[in-house]
């Protein structure tokens, strides 16, 4: 059994792969199924993680936000080439507070915050130039004064109950160890490859 944190265990691997992944190491994958039962599967950026679970965010109103409303039942999976390891997680996407979504969408670089406006995130585009010309629009709007967090954009935290690590081994003979949440604590097993 192993016997250590597995929130540890991840912040030990993010960081190894901020040092050696050539491209977004904060890059997971978001598995989700919408009120239809039919599963989506896209990359979002990792924006937080800590003993609560792991943070993103997004449009609500896009269709990740739109399934995630409809089932919180999410999947995440960080994939590093570079180190031959993943991470999997299994739990349920709860919403960030106001509070922790106003102030990361206020860290957020001026143009991503205008971006946010101006995106209909998942809607149909009828051209380069209408999201151009929104951007100047929403742009001109709020001027050289501080842009609002949009009431439909905020985060979601995945409260994990499971998260596996993956690592390669030689012969296909890969080292997984799978840690499950049981109340406050978690429990440990090895897996076969």
């Amino acid at each position: 059994m192993d016997t250590r944190d597995p929130v540890e265990w991840f912040a030990a691997w993010l960081a190894e792969a901020e040092a050696r992944e050539p491209n977004n190491p904060s890059a997971m994958s978001l598995a989700t199924v919408d009120a239809s039962a039919r599963p989506s599967l896209r990359m979002v950026l990792l924006r937080g993680f800590d003993a609560r679970g792991f943070a993103f965010y997004t449009n609500l109103g896009s269709r990740k936000g739109e399934a995630l409303g409809a089932n919180s039942e999410v999947a995440l999976c960080f994939h590093w080439k570079s180190l031959d390891r993943q991470v999997r997680v299994e739990g349920t996407a709860q919403p960030v507070s106001d509070q922790e979504a106003d102030a990361y969408f206020a860290s957020r670089p001026r143009d991503s915050q205008i971006g946010a406006w101006a995106s209909r995130q998942s809607h149909p585009l009828e051209s380069r130039f209408a999201l151009e010309k929104r951007v100047a629009a929403e742009a001109a709007r709020f001027g050289l004064g501080k842009v609002p967090r949009p009431p439909f954009w905020s985060g979601f935290r995945v409260v994990p109950r499971l998260i596996e690590f993956w690592e390669e081994r030689p012969f296909r003979l890969h080292d997984r160890t799978c840690f499950t949440r049981r109340g406050n604590a978690w429990e440990s097993s090895k897996l076969y490859p």
